[in-house]
């Protein structure tokens, strides 16, 4: 014990005022009163310790004395256990165990020094045997179906730093990965590194994945580091970059610097504080983060096209220091059958663990429907949509039905149908599931013929159904289909039905399949334009996340440019031109506001207009339309119009537009009239109270004003 006392008094000399004596008594105090020992040490000595190290204690020395400790508690007990000795030495030796576990505590807590774990051993270029990557791509597609030239590019990419000798902090490779979603990109890059841990190659199978899609725009600095430091600094030997097209060209640049120099440099300082990094731009520390490198990690990244668009966002250079490129391609029917087989014994297997079924079919018509799942661009994911169909179906039939163990189901396939017979029933796999929300085209059809007027814009709209046929014909026959812009400019005058129409657009469209949303988002200036520098982009980034897969309708967007002094109102816009470039495929924006202010806003950036081909202007209603959006409006309230009302209702809104239409309102003026109309009844029924609770009648409308 007092050797042990003796290395405690050592650690005390380095970083702390602790005497010997004074741990001697916070220790039989501590087990008096159970207690935790450091707790009652800085109680009764009054000393406390300032977290962090600018006392100038080395966290090398620190953890090799908190190591010699450990180290000889544990032979302690070894020894106490093979001679038997006194209940005492084992009573000491456990006391002095706890208090090792308490400065492991007080280490961590107090200095931010972790226990040191005995790090795994890293093989080498000298250590490692040629033959540890003998058939390794054959193993990999044992899993891998189709794919034999990626798994074997695959193989020597991460051969290839055994057989050449590193650079310094450089990675131990860089490598890139492109082909069609779907064939197996991810999956094939998991199961060699799986398959590499297993043979030692790699001390952990795991990949450490890094979406740079979170980071879309600048001033996120901080949070973009400590999500690369973390990565880097994982057990995690493969680190796989995604979505690069989709990240900010500033941290790019950090990736950029790591592939080609091996390192990156930090603008600002930062210090680490258990295992954070901590901007110090204001402090006087010494210890700091000046640089980031990927020594001993493959760096992969991962795309779908080729070299040629990494180039256009890295640059060449970043391409040429890639060690190696690794292509996927398009998976053969054959090898979608063998996918198919895996899945199927799965579901089988599946199906008889946890829902006592045994499955019977005809197993090459079960595998030909889930190779044509893989159809029309569905690739993997259709055929595993099909499975996991399958799968929910059978157990909705467990769950609706009482059924013995192990009872047999029948599954067949007739005329693209598949249904299970199970105990004498039949039922369709397929139509089993609720079905998936799509819209409906002739509900929203049926909505659109309800409003009055603006016959042109709903044949516009309408024509978009029979164009998205055709590109959709042409995409699955593999034909080339160009697509046409679908972001709009709505202008003309308040009250014209422009957010109406918007909100239908976005139900028609998700109703024939172009938006996968359909939800309307409507913004003004205010919920895209911050307060303060940084504010702008960040707000604009998560109103068109929130918008993806559906409209985004921004309402006077003219607001949005004040000038070339509105520095905010002008990075709103270019945030959104790109945003909108980024989420071509399955969001739209229509821009709202009168005429004139619209094309002058248009002037803005030289990228909107471009980007809004389709201009609709929204006329102001005739009074005949007025009158008729009136009818409809009262019967909606549940009320009736007074037929003798209409003649002077029609003079009233043709003489408010006529001189007025600008400012009126147009519908609104409409609305605005119907509640007057309402609340004045209320009055007149007062008086009458055998009146007709639902007649709206001439004297209930206020003509004599706009």
């Amino acid at each position: 014990m007092s050797n042990i006392m003796d290395i405690m008094d050592a650690f005390s000399k380095k970083q702390s005022p602790y005497t010997v004596s004074e741990i001697e008594k916070a220790q039989a105090k501590a087990k008096k009163t159970g207690r935790p020992f450091l707790e009652v040490l800085q109680e009764t000595t009054g000393k406390y310790l300032e977290p962090g190290l600018s006392a100038g204690a080395d966290p090398d020395e620190l953890n090799e004395i908190n190591m010699k400790m450990s180290e000889m508690i544990n032979a302690g007990l070894k020894k106490t256990e093979k001679t038997g000795k006194s209940s005492q030495a084992r009573d000491l030796c456990s006391s002095a165990e706890k208090d090792i576990q308490d400065l492991h505590l007080h280490l961590e807590q107090d200095f931010g020094i972790s226990r040191k774990e005995q790090p795994e051993p890293q093989p080498s270029p000298a250590s490692l045997d040629p033959r540890a990557f003998s058939g390794i791509e054959e193993t990999a597609g044992g899993k891998v179906f189709g794919q034999e030239t990626y798994l074997k590019k695959l193989a020597v990419a991460f051969k290839r730093p055994f057989i050449l000798p590193e650079e310094e902090k450089h990675a131990k490779n860089c490598i890139y990965i492109y082909g069609p979603m779907g064939s197996g990109r991810h999956y094939g890059l998991k199961t060699m590194a799986e398959e590499l841990a297993s043979r030692h190659i790699l001390a952990k199978g795991d990949i450490r994945t890094v979406d740079l899609a979170r980071y879309p725009s600048a001033g996120k600095d901080n949070v973009f580091l400590q999500d690369l430091y973390s990565a880097l600094s994982s057990p995690a030997q493969v680190i796989l970059f995604e979505n690069y097209q989709d990240c900010h060209i500033s941290y790019l640049t950090y990736i950029n610097d790591l592939v080609i120099r091996g390192e990156c440099y930090l603008q600002d300082r930062y210090t680490l504080q258990r295992g954070q990094l901590v901007n110090v731009v204001n402090s006087f520390t010494t210890e700091t983060v000046s640089t980031f490198n990927a020594s001993g990690k493959y760096l992969v990244f991962m795309g779908i096209k080729g070299v040629d668009e990494l180039a256009n966002i890295f640059g060449a250079p970043f391409v040429n220091a890639l060690g190696d490129v690794c292509k996927t391609d398009n998976l053969t029917e054959e090898s979608w059958k063998k996918i198919a087989g895996v899945r199927w014994t799965e579901l089988k297997d599946k199906a008889e663990k946890q829902l006592s079924f045994l499955i019977e079919a005809d197993e090459d018509a079960i595998l030909a429907a889930a190779v044509a799942a893989t159809g029309k661009n569905a690739g993997t994911a259709g055929l595993l949509s099909f499975f996991d169909k399958l799968q929910k179906s059978l157990a909705t039939i467990k769950l609706e039905g009482d059924y013995p163990k192990d009872a047999k189901v029948q599954i067949s396939i007739m005329d693209g149908k598949m249904s299970a017979e199970i105990d004498g029933r039949t039922t369709d796999l397929m139509e089993n599931l609720p079905a998936a929300y799509t819209g409906d085209v002739e509900r929203v059809k049926k909505e659109m013929d309800q409003i009055v007027g603006l016959t042109r814009i709903k044949e516009y709209i309408f024509s978009l159904e029979e164009y998205y046929q055709t590109y959709k014909k042409r995409t699955e026959a593999g034909l080339k289909a160009s697509e046409v812009s679908k972001h709009m400019i709505f202008t003309g005058n308040p009250g014209t039905g422009k957010t109406t129409i918007a909100r239908i657009i976005s139900q028609y469209l998700k109703a024939i399949g172009v938006l996968s949303g359909g939800q309307l988002v409507e913004v003004s200036r205010a919920d895209l334009v911050g307060r303060y520098v940084g504010h702008t982009a960040p707000l604009v980034n998560q109103v068109i996340k929130s918008a993806i897969g559906g409209v985004l309708f921004i309402d006077e967007a003219y607001s949005l440019y004040r000038g070339r002094e509105d520095s905010f109102g002008l990075e709103a816009i270019d945030t959104l031109v790109k945003g909108i470039e980024d989420n071509r495929d399955n969001l739209i924006v229509i821009l709202a506001g009168y005429s004139h202010e619209m094309q002058q806003f248009l002037t803005a950036n030289s990228g909107l207009k471009s980007r809004f081909p389709n201009i609709i202007e929204f006329p102001d209603y005739t009074g005949q339309e007025l009158l008729d959006i009136t009818k409809i409006t009262v019967k909606n309230k549940g009320y009736v119009l007074d037929p003798a009302a209409e003649e002077d209702l029609l003079a009233f809104y043709n003489k408010v537009q006529a001189e007025h239409s600008d400012t009126a309102g147009n519908g609104r003026l409409v609305r605005n009239k119907v509640e007057e109309a309402i609340l004045n009844q209320s009055r007149r029924l007062v008086a009458e109270p055998d009146a007709d609770l639902s007649l709206l009648q001439l004297g209930d409308f206020q003509l004599d004003e706009i």
